[in-house]
């Protein structure tokens, strides 16, 4: 078990998005982080760079359409979320924590529900 607040995290993870703030966002993760979005495709994203690159338009597109949280549960392995965009677009994350307290992987799919809406993240 972490000495750490997994779930705290995430919710700074959730703030950050709402606010539209990339460091503070950026600051959450391990420095060699990995993003894998299976969105349209498997894509990888890792270390601070890539990760910047990837979250720099999806945070205008949560901050312009609207960015819900919809439910936050702990995982056998971290924290798992599944949030919307703009009301509609559901997407579930799997977070995953270093040792030290930082975000190490997240793992982003559209959520079964509303597969046939594409996905933001």
């Amino acid at each position: 078990m972490s000495d750490f607040d997994q779930m705290g995290i995430v919710v700074d993870w959730v703030d950050a998005c709402r606010k539209g703030d990339l460091a503070m966002l950026l600051d959450l993760y391990a420095d060699d982080a990995q993003v894998e979005c299976t969105c349209n495709g498997t894509q990888r994203y890792r270390g601070r760079h890539e990760l910047e690159s990837y979250w720099r338009s999806r945070l205008s597109t949560f901050s312009s359409a609207g960015f819900g949280l919809e439910e936050i549960m702990p995982a056998p392995h971290g924290v798992d979320l599944e949030y919307s965009v703009a009301g509609v677009l559901r997407i579930h994350a799997s977070f995953r924590f270093s040792p030290e307290g930082k975000i190490y992987s997240t793992l982003c799919t559209p959520s079964l529900q509303n597969t046939h809406d594409g996905c933001a993240c």
